[in-house]
């Protein structure tokens, strides 16, 4: 997993909890990397897993509702960070039908070497998209921040339903209708 994923999960726990709680998350996890991130680095997915999980205990929240507000402000970054590739598009069901032939091609090209999830387009009209995710990291959650935000970015909203193929989250379909 890139080490953004990391470095920005990590301050948004700064943000949100304090660093105290950076700090105690970390210490309570076996971490290879000792906790030290780097965002061009690739880390183990078991490590972000950790992280959560100590996350998780400490606040309530759930790793879903967690995985929701990390999704949502990794957006921000990473439209502060990357202009273009939001402004290439005129409408958030554009947008999110061109992930997977678009948006992680650009991805890919900054980052080679990233383990990115699938998004496959199953139906889309010009107000709803359906989409089948499928990833071993059953992160759907993290997903549907960042298309809550898109939807924001847009100035639209949106109804998105998940529904699991797979219990283990490996396979969602997502239903989403533009309101």
């Amino acid at each position: 997993m890139k080490g953004i994923v990391f470095t920005e999960f990590l301050e948004l726990v700064e943000e949100k909890f304090g660093l105290e709680v950076v700090d105690e998350i970390i210490e309570k996890s076996q971490l290879e990397s000792n906790g030290v991130y780097t965002s061009v680095g690739t880390y183990e997915f078991s490590e972000m897993l950790q992280l959560l999980q100590h996350l998780s205990e400490n606040t309530g929240m759930s790793i879903d509702n967690l995985l929701l507000v990390y999704g949502e402000h990794l957006f921000a970054v990473l439209n502060k960070s990357y202009p273009g590739l939001a402004a290439s598009f005129n409408d958030p069901i554009e947008m999110l039908a061109s992930i997977e032939n678009h948006i992680h091609v650009e991805v890919l090209k900054i980052y080679p070497d990233a383990e990115l999830p699938t998004f496959e387009v199953v139906e889309k009209t010009k107000n709803s998209l359906v989409m089948i995710y499928k990833s071993s990291r059953a992160m759907h959650h993290f997903g549907l921040g960042l298309m809550n935000k898109t939807f924001e970015h847009f100035n639209s909203t949106a109804t998105i339903v998940l529904e699991k193929i797979k219990e283990d989250g490996t396979e969602v379909k997502f239903i989403i209708n533009k309101n």
